[in-house]
C-alpha cells in the first residue's frame, strides 16, 4: 500500500497511519512515498524518517521528486525544474544515510518523446524554450505557485 507524504505531515500522524494500516508490521506492506520538494527535505524528512525508524516500523521508503518541485513560469507555463528534482534526490539520500535507513526507490515520470516540459539539467531547456514542444502540462491543476 502506497502512502504519499508531503512536507507538512506530522511525523506522529504518519507513524499512527502506518500502525493502523499495518498493525502486524508485515515487511513489504507499506510504501512511504515522500514528496517534499527540494527546499523542504532537510527540514521535514529527518523527523519523519526518525519517527518511523525509532518505532521499528518496516516500510519501503520511496521519493517522488516530480511532484514537490513544480513551478509556474512568469509566462504562466506549468513546469518542473530538473535541477530541483535532482537536488531533492541528493538530499533524500543524505537524510536516509544519516538516519541509517534504506532509501528504496524513486518515482519518475518520463517519456521517450522529445518534449520540452521540464527546465534545467543537461537538456538546455529554459523557460523561454519551453513552448518549443510543450506537449502536455505538468500536472495541470496541482501546481498553483512557485514552491
Amino acid at each position: 500500500m502506497g502512502v504519499k507524504l508531503g512536507p507538512k505531515v506530522d511525523p506522529a500522524d504518519a507513524l499512527e497511519l502506518v500502525r493502523v494500516l499495518n498493525p502486524e508490521n508485515t515487511p513489504g506492506k507499506i510504501v512511504l512515498i515522500t514528496r517534499m520538494g527540494a527546499t523542504n527535505v532537510e527540514r521535514a524528512l529527518p523527523g519523519l524518517v526518525g519517527a518511523i525508524r525509532d518505532a521499528g516500523r518496516r516500510v519501503l521508503w520511496v521519493s517522488d521528486p516530480m511532484h514537490g518541485n513544480g513551478m509556474v513560469t512568469a509566462a504562466g507555463v506549468k513546469t518542473r525544474s530538473f535541477d530541483a528534482i535532482t537536488e531533492e534526490l541528493r538530499k533524500t539520500c543524505a537524510v536516509h544515510r544519516a538516519a541509517g535507513t534504506v532509501f528504496g526507490g524513486v518515482h519518475f515520470e518520463l517519456t521517450g518523446e522529445d518534449v520540452t516540459e521540464c527546465v534545467g539539467g543537461a537538456s538546455g531547456v529554459t523557460e523561454d524554450s519551453l513552448t518549443r514542444n510543450y506537449a502536455s502540462p505538468c500536472d495541470p491543476g496541482s501546481i498553483t505557485s512557485n514552491p
